[in-house]
């Protein structure tokens, strides 16, 4: 069960005020995966966002054409408190990595898209806050993105010397 001393804490929720928090704690339910273990597939219909409770989770790109390996390298590592599955909310709501549970276990608390923009509509400011911490996300993984992009270019030019 998902405390709400755990959901104050988490960057998503923390300007909420604990009726909201509540409400939220209502569209939770827990995951649990051990290493390696695929959480969602990139292409796949995106029905929710996804903060790590326990242990870390890995987003990585897949070629449709291969198997992937555990040395295939990471777009993004999360961790605990750590949110992911924006992309729900913005069409064509399909995931645009994969996930994989990258510790020897992960929990993971599940928020579905539908439930949030129900609550969304009920409470315009718990969409607010929620809506501004996921565009921070955004940001964040798409300057990872661009670093892993920038870090291979430069391998590429290198070994071309």
């Amino acid at each position: 069960m998902i405390q709400l001393e755990f959901l104050e804490k988490l960057d998503a929720f923390k300007e909420l005020n604990d009726d909201q928090l509540a409400a939220i704690k209502e569209c939770t339910d827990l995951a649990e995966f051990k290493r390696g273990e695929r959480i969602f597939s990139q292409g796949e219909d995106a029905g929710h966002v996804w903060v790590v409770l326990e242990g870390g989770v890995e987003l990585r790109t897949e070629d449709p054409g291969r198997n992937m390996s555990a040395a295939e390298p990471s777009v993004s590592f999360l961790s605990e408190a750590q949110a992911f599955g924006w992309t729900c909310f913005v069409p064509p709501y399909k995931y645009q990595l994969s996930g994989y549970c990258a510790s020897r276990s992960c929990r993971l608390i599940r928020l579905k898209r539908e439930d949030l923009l129900g609550l969304f509509e009920k409470d315009a400011a718990i969409g607010f806050f929620v809506m501004k911490y996921l565009i921070g996300v955004v940001g964040r993984q798409f300057g990872q993105l661009q670093d892993e992009i920038a870090r291979k270019r430069g391998i590429e030019i290198m070994s071309r010397w």
